[in-house]
């Protein structure tokens, strides 16, 4: 797809501009440079290394630094946000690094029966390591990966469950969480188990030097891996529109009812009490809301299903999605006459309800 190759291409250009500047101040920072060094001298040293990669995109978000170190069994793949990616595709994925002779899991950070099932997982993985060794010494396990694929929640979420099933009293420790990659600045230890004593070590997200693939640079930007800064909140927007565009995610909304006025809002909460209908009257402002979803979805579906144009045709594909954006002011409720680039908040939105799963489940690197 020629529109598509296009955005991959200048997508790409951007994100490898910043990546070559050496007056980034956030690739490949000293920071991140240091955290690199603190990480590769602790990986002989943990007992297992859990390489956290996003779901969807299970070769992209590959932590390349691990390529230095000698492949082992004590090497896990966890495919983190799962919940995000196409569920059947996760499994291929599952299946296909059990394939390469390397262990792989998947997870939803925020599903405490994923995280119970992956605890224990764990610490079955521990109990065969300690059938080798009959120190008490404590475990350690370390998370890597590049910047925002879940690493503290992953972190805090085992420590929680394991406290809890440990019956341990005392004040929980958090990890920073962010949806900003790059905000995890130091390695942190928390306990996740008892008996044995097994800890979770979260580290920074590492992005390499460089990064010579475009496609892999626009996989990592839209899945927020990289700051929306370096290529553009509308360019990612685009992005998205057009794998959109080319999937079935689409095609159930159109047994959505849209919600036109925020007259309707109201009148289908006459019966609240006045607290809540104040409160209604905020709706069309959050794009979070049910009904704003809704009306996202059915006016994606209207703008795709009812194009007059050819979506193999590279001018008619980019089209589609410009017309996207302009009807996407009404979903969203935004003000053309607005001061700020309407199409600057429509992109935010659009990209905010993608990566929250409410736009559908995408798995963006096909299994090999």
């Amino acid at each position: 797809m020629a529109a598509t190759n296009s955005l991959i291409q200048k997508i790409g250009k951007a994100v490898k501009a910043v990546a070559e500047s050496k007056s980034s101040e956030w690739w490949y920072s000293p920071h991140m440079a240091a955290a690199l060094r603190a990480v590769s001298e602790r990986i002989p040293l943990v007992d297992l290394v859990l390489e956290v990669r996003d779901a969807r995109i299970p070769l992209s978000s590959e932590y390349s630094q691990l390529r230095k170190h000698p492949s082992s069994p004590r090497r896990i793949i966890v495919l983190n946000k799962m919940d995000l990616a196409n569920r059947t595709q996760t499994k291929e994925w599952v299946r296909f690094f059990e394939g390469q002779k390397c262990m792989a899991f998947g997870v939803n950070s925020h599903n405490r029966e994923n995280i119970k099932e992956f605890l224990n997982f764990l610490q079955a993985r521990v109990r065969e390591l300690k059938k080798n060794d009959d120190s008490a010494h404590a475990i350690s396990l370390m998370l890597v990966g590049v910047p925002n694929v879940g690493k503290s929640a992953l972190a805090n979420s085992l420590h929680q469950i394991g406290r809890i099933a440990a019956a341990e009293k005392g004040k929980l420790k958090h990890s920073v969480v962010s949806a900003q990659p790059g905000d995890t600045k130091s390695i942190s230890s928390l306990k996740i188990a008892s008996h044995p004593n097994i800890y979770v070590l979260d580290t920074p997200g590492v992005l390499p030097p460089d990064v010579s693939d475009d496609h892999v640079c626009s996989k990592l930007a839209l899945t927020g891996a990289i700051k929306d800064t370096v290529v553009g909140e509308i360019e990612l927007a685009r992005y998205f529109l057009s794998i959109l565009n080319l999937s079935d995610e689409y095609k159930p909304w159109g047994k959505l009812s849209r919600v036109e006025t925020v007259g309707e809002v109201l009148t289908n909460n006459e019966g609240t009490s006045g607290p809540n209908k104040r409160r209604n009257k905020q709706y069309p402002s959050d794009h979070t809301q049910d009904f704003v979803v809704n009306n996202v979805r059915r006016t994606l579906f209207d703008a795709v299903s009812s194009f007059a144009g050819c979506l193999e045709n590279g001018e008619d594909f980019a089209r589609l999605i410009e017309e996207e954006l302009e009807v996407l002011l009404k979903a969203f409720h935004i003000r053309s006459e607005s001061e700020e680039c309407k199409y600057c908040r429509v992109s935010r939105k659009l990209l905010n309800l993608y990566r929250t799963g409410r736009l559908g489940h995408y798995t963006l690197d096909p299994v090999p």
